[in-house]
């Protein structure tokens, strides 16, 4: 069985969002028009504690987008985002989230990072995804959302991992930084994974 997973479709990563991804409304309606393909469809959603280290806020003396440590890994600092209750961390209300099964949430744990809807980037906890999918049936993930050169990325790569056919929707993800999501996109292809439109499904 396949199933749909719909990365952070967030507020906060919308443009006008405190982490927003250029041009990142634009993939909402292929995400809806898509669901219909899919028996199972599932989202995860970023969902930070306030003092979460990833924030630059937390770190007095640094910037947004400097790096630093946290849980023993290099960290990018990023403007406080998807705080959990906050309206930016609410799904958008564009989003057809009627099919959704089920919610994963990640980011929760302040001392470390998760762009991964499956791990924390340490790979110390598991968000219970792949469980989940694999107690469902499914063998094929497909997936899109923001942003394509970290959470849908890093999603796609742990898929792959987690041993299931992994299929990134180019149409439906857009990335921070471009050149990011180039290198990106070469690192799930020699995993294994495909990158493929919504018009191939």
């Amino acid at each position: 069985m396949r199933a749909l997973l719909l990365v952070d479709v967030q507020y906060d990563f919308l443009p006008d969002g405190a982490l927003g991804v250029p041009d990142g409304d634009q993939i909402i309606p292929v995400l809806n028009k898509v669901q219909e393909k899919f028996p199972l469809v599932v989202a995860t959603q970023d969902w930070h504690p306030q003092n979460h280290g990833s924030f630059a806020s937390n770190h007095p003396g640094k910037k947004q987008f400097e790096t630093t440590e946290l849980g023993g890994l290099e960290q990018i600092l990023w403007p406080d985002h998807c705080v959990n209750g906050t309206r930016g961390a609410e799904f958008s209300r564009d989003l057809n989230m009627h099919a959704v099964e089920a919610i994963f949430r990640k980011g929760t744990d302040p001392r470390i990072d998760s762009y991964s809807g499956f791990f924390d980037n340490g790979k110390k906890k598991s968000t219970g995804l792949a469980d989940y999918l694999k107690g469902r049936g499914v063998t094929s993930v497909y997936m899109g959302g923001l942003a394509a050169d970290f959470c849908v990325g890093f999603t796609a790569l742990d898929s792959k991992e987690c041993g299931f056919e992994t299929f990134v929707l180019e149409d439906a993800t857009r990335p921070i930084d471009p050149e990011g999501w180039t290198k990106m996109k070469q690192s799930i292809l020699d995993n294994g994974g495909k990158i493929i439109s919504s018009s191939d499904l």
